[in-house]
């Protein structure tokens, strides 16, 4: 019985990403399908990738750029909108695009007497304008999730990790369980 239970579990660990994946892709498709009416599966899916697409080609044209930009303006303009506009904006190019902010992954040492450390990303590496010359922030990602913590850290207890960001990112949101 020990060992149909443990061929399950094997089983489960191998299915349970794919079939989730499967799942979430599907869910993405009918939603998008189902707002936009289009009987063929999928349809709406690809068009919402075009229009995104045409959206980023058209921002690199100067006179579509300037109608980008008002549209921007705007929405941070608008009482409410401001917050949930810019809060996506900056997490969407802190991990995309010309400025991205996550590019340094360090290691924190949180207790050096117990010798524990945490794995995150340096964020700014001066606090002068806040009088903290000799601090430095580090976004410390939660596992399983995309939300995570901004702390303020001692400049000596960070230390640059050595691996690319998006290596690193895949490692703590895992869990540590991803290869570095």
């Amino acid at each position: 019985m020990k060992r149909i239970v443990g061929y399950f579990l094997n089983g489960l660990i191998f299915t349970a990403p794919a079939a989730l994946t499967i799942y979430v892709v599907w869910a993405i498709f009918t939603t998008v399908d189902g707002w936009l009416r289009i009987p063929i599966p999928g349809v709406g899916f690809l068009l919402t990738l075009c229009v995104i697409t045409l959206v980023g080609f058209l921002g690199s044209n100067f006179l579509a750029r300037r109608l980008l930009e008002w549209m921007e303006d705007l929405m941070e303009h608008l009482p409410g909108v401001r917050l949930l506009y810019s809060g996506i904006k900056d997490v969407t190019g802190a991990f995309v695009g010309e400025k991205k902010r996550f590019q340094q992954p360090v290691v924190v040492t949180i207790d050096p007497v117990a010798g524990s450390k945490a794995i995150g990303f340096l964020t700014q590496d001066s606090l002068d304008e806040l009088g903290m010359a000799d601090h430095v922030t580090v976004y410390l990602p939660f596992s399983y999730s995309f939300a995570g913590q901004l702390l303020v850290f001692p400049r000596d207890r960070v230390t640059p990790l050595a691996a690319p960001s998006a290596k690193v990112m895949t490692f703590v949101v895992s869990g540590g369980v991803a290869e570095v």
